[in-house]
């Protein structure tokens, strides 16, 4: 029972080209038979002449004749029959491709449904707005942030930047004075100005 529902159904357009060929395939098996007797006509007149009897050997002839006419209408049966097995297979073929471009067009229609251009002006004005309110966002924070705060945020940037390309970052590494070894040294005018204030402490007035 399953394996007949798995058959393919037969159309009344499958039928006219079966019965069509049908045809066809009889008329070649009639032009066969007439090869024949043209080729027993042939012989036999020629025997006919042969043995002396010539008005045997035309009626021979003239049965061969008209053999040959029906062979003649045969193959133009023949052809009209195979142009138009071939005429019907190429337009079952055009609908076929007509049932497939309308088919193709239904789906066209529904994926203009679900995105139409309202949609999409939609989808664009929301992106739009997000940017704006990223940008907003950005300029806030940087109003709240120092110089020095903003130049780490942009030299960190760059940081990302280049490791995102593989590339070896450009920032100068920030260098730090040495420590101081010995005991910072006042200024001979700073060591004045204390020596005289010691002066004015001690002199009496």
């Amino acid at each position: 029972m399953g394996a007949n529902q798995s058959l393919p159904k037969v159309t009344p357009q499958d039928r006219a080209i079966l019965d069509l060929k049908l045809q066809r395939d009889k008329l070649r098996q009639y032009q066969k038979k007439i090869q024949v007797i043209l080729d027993r006509e042939h012989a036999i007149a020629k025997e006919h002449l042969a043995a002396g009897r010539k008005d045997r050997a035309v009626v021979a002839l003239r049965r061969r004749k008209y053999q040959q006419s029906l062979l003649l209408k045969t193959d133009g049966q023949l052809e009209n029959l195979e142009q138009l097995v071939a005429s019907i297979e190429f337009s079952l073929i055009e609908v076929s491709v007509v049932h497939g471009i309308k088919q193709g067009n239904d789906v066209l229609k529904e994926i203009h449904k679900e995105l139409n251009v309202e949609q999409v002006e939609k989808l664009l004005e929301e992106s739009h707005e997000a940017r704006e309110y990223q940008k907003e966002i950005g300029e806030l924070l940087a109003n709240q942030l120092s110089l020095d705060d903003e130049d780490a945020v942009q030299a960190e940037l760059l940081e990302l930047q280049a490791e995102a390309l593989g590339v070896p970052s450009q920032t100068p590494p920030v260098v730090l004075p040495d420590v101081p070894t010995s005991e910072p040294v006042q200024p001979v005018l700073e060591g004045r100005r204390l020596a005289e204030d010691r002066d004015k402490v001690l002199v009496p007035s």
